[in-house]
């Protein structure tokens, strides 16, 4: 694979598959790592990883995301071809969002991180106590 030349041209265009670099400040890679990394993006393709869901359905589950959030996140997540969005012509408006063949592979490590941060809390938060406490000292 080769790494993406900046700034992109017809060289992007180019039958060659083509890797990013997240730590080059152009690159498209990093807006792309910051929709799956963000807090709604982990949220919402965590909770696609159960199947197809209304966005009302995400919006109760995930909790806390404002609707005008969830639709910038999902629009993002739908951009970048990891959610597939479904619109049904009838009245009210009917709407499903699903993984697609790309986002199950991103939501799949994405969830492992998940479970990591959940199994690992309790030695997190016992971190942060003790750091709380050296800084006070």
């Amino acid at each position: 694979m080769k790494t993406l030349p900046f700034p992109l041209g017809t060289e992007a265009q180019s039958a060659r598959p083509l890797r990013g670099d997240v730590f080059a400040t152009p690159c498209p890679s990093r807006e792309i790592l910051t929709h799956v990394s963000s807090r709604w993006g982990v949220l919402i393709l965590v909770s696609l990883l159960d199947g197809t869901h209304r966005f009302s359905e995400l919006r109760r589950r995930m909790g806390g995301v404002s609707e005008k959030m969830l639709a910038q996140s999902l629009k993002a997540l739908v951009e970048d071809g990891f959610v597939r969005r479904v619109s049904y012509p009838v009245v009210p408006p009917f709407v499903e969002y699903s993984l697609t063949p790309m986002g199950h592979e991103v939501a799949q490590r994405v969830a492992a991180l998940k479970d990591w941060i959940e199994t690992n809390l309790d030695r997190v938060l016992a971190s942060r106590k003790q750091h709380g406490e050296a800084v006070a000292s």
